[in-house]
């Protein structure tokens, strides 16, 4: 599936609020880090770089909530190829 610069923005939406879903917070920040899925005290947070480009952001966000384990939800069938797909290409 080939994505469109312009649609990257409503992936990310999307993907944030599957996250929201998962009871995963998800941050943008400033600096010298990618990004990713943590815990902090007992909160799952998704960290990403505020300067990253929106292809890279929603790799990151796709990883991490691939981390948080989309395999038992339901998804629908075009983000759950995002989020394969985005892993790949890591």
């Amino acid at each position: 599936m080939k994505i469109k610069e312009k649609e990257f923005e409503d992936v990310i939406e999307e993907l944030k609020a599957l996250a929201a879903q998962l009871g995963a917070t998800v941050r943008f920040e400033k600096g010298d880090f990618k990004g990713g899925y943590c815990l902090l005290k007992d909160s799952k947070v998704i960290v990403i770089n505020k300067l990253a480009n929106t292809q890279r952001k929603a790799i990151i966000l796709s990883e991490a909530l691939k981390d948080l384990g989309v395999e038992n939800i339901y998804l629908t069938p075009k983000i759950r190829e995002i989020i394969n797909q985005m892993n790949e290409e890591k």
